[in-house]
């Protein structure tokens, strides 16, 4: 079931799918689609978590222009992964966008760099206060598209105990000699 989202006319049309999704495609257009609401809808926290986020879309130009377009004073962003090295060697733009909206940007890392155990512990979410994507299988690319307040607590509950027991992680730049 697809919905059309209640936003400004300069923005009709953007569809987000409620309910289940199958296929990396689908959710990468999902992925696209919701962070594309996030500066129409004007959510002043994101939080994306994904074990190393190879499955994102986030190199692609409408990608970046969409965090770009979202991030404002008074906005935060955290991200959740077991490894940033897929990020920084895949995805240029956002890494580059990443330097540039550091002071609005949490990077946390959990556990150590590729343990199986935690990368099955990291959640891939894009958690908003009004809509949850959650894939459920990495492997088949299943998930859910959601606006349960129930579900949205679950998982914040669930990246919370996550970030509990991360550490910093993806710097915006490396200082070195």
């Amino acid at each position: 079931m697809l919905i059309v989202a209640d936003l400004p006319s300069s923005n009709a049309g953007i569809e987000l799918q409620v309910g289940p999704f199958s296929g990396r495609e689908t959710f990468r257009q999902n992925v696209r689609t919701l962070l594309g609401m996030a500066a129409v809808q004007e959510w002043p926290v994101l939080i994306l978590s994904d074990p190393d986020f190879s499955d994102w879309p986030l190199d692609e130009t409408a990608v970046v222009q969409s965090l770009s377009g979202w991030s404002r004073r008074g906005r935060s962003i955290t991200l959740l992964a077991s490894s940033y090295a897929m990020v920084q060697s895949h995805h240029a733009r956002f890494v580059e966008w990443r330097r540039r909206w550091d002071h609005i940007i949490h990077c946390r890392r959990l556990g150590e760099l590729g343990r199986p155990d935690e990368l099955a512990a990291v959640p891939s979410v894009i958690w908003t206060p009004d809509w949850v994507l959650h894939r459920t299988s990495l492997e088949k690319c299943l998930g859910l598209c959601t606006q349960s307040a129930v579900r949205r607590a679950e998982l914040r509950e669930s990246i919370d105990n996550c970030l509990k027991q991360s550490a910093p992680g993806f710097a915006a730049s490396v200082l070195g000699l």
